[in-house]
């Protein structure tokens, strides 16, 4: 069980690393994407579209690291079988029609599981913070004309 584990932490800091700086790169880019685009008027969707496509990527060599892992290892003997596990055990969706082979494996395996749900999380506030800084949170709709704001009553 300590191999399965020190692999699993091997394949976690790769992970975590990969998700330092993927995201860093990714703003970077971004970056100068808008410095290039900044007369464009859709360069606020343009940036968020990229900028999910790069986290799909990130997201996606991070399934592959541990598609490889498994089909490298021997958990799998089909690559398709190791990729569809992977993907479904990272998203922790889990449907159960392919599971880990019983041997030490399976700890490793369970380990995928709740680093994904965690990375998932951290991709998911980069993209609220970039919508922050892109100032797409803000709805029009939330706030009234001038016309319908009722006049401060600054003699009470």
């Amino acid at each position: 069980m300590l191999d399965q584990l020190i692999l699993a932490t091997i394949v976690v800091v790769a992970i975590v690393i990969i998700h330092l700086f993927g995201p860093a790169i990714l703003t970077r880019l971004l970056r100068s994407h808008s410095r290039v685009m900044r007369s464009v008027r859709i360069m606020p969707l343009t940036l968020l579209a990229s900028a999910t496509i790069g986290i799909i990527a990130i997201h996606t060599a991070d399934i592959w690291l541990y598609e490889v892992a498994y089909f490298e290892l021997g958990a799998f003997h089909h690559f398709e079988e190791a990729l569809y596990f992977s993907t479904s055990t990272y998203a922790t969706i889990g449907y159960g029609d392919v599971v880990m082979p019983y041997g030490w494996w399976r700890v490793f395996g369970a380990i995928e599981g709740p680093v994904g749900v965690i990375m998932l999380g951290w991709s998911t506030a980069y993209l609220v913070s970039l919508l922050a800084q892109l100032k797409l949170l803000s709805h029009d709709w939330l706030t009234l004309d001038e016309e319908q704001a009722p006049e401060a009553d600054l003699s009470r």
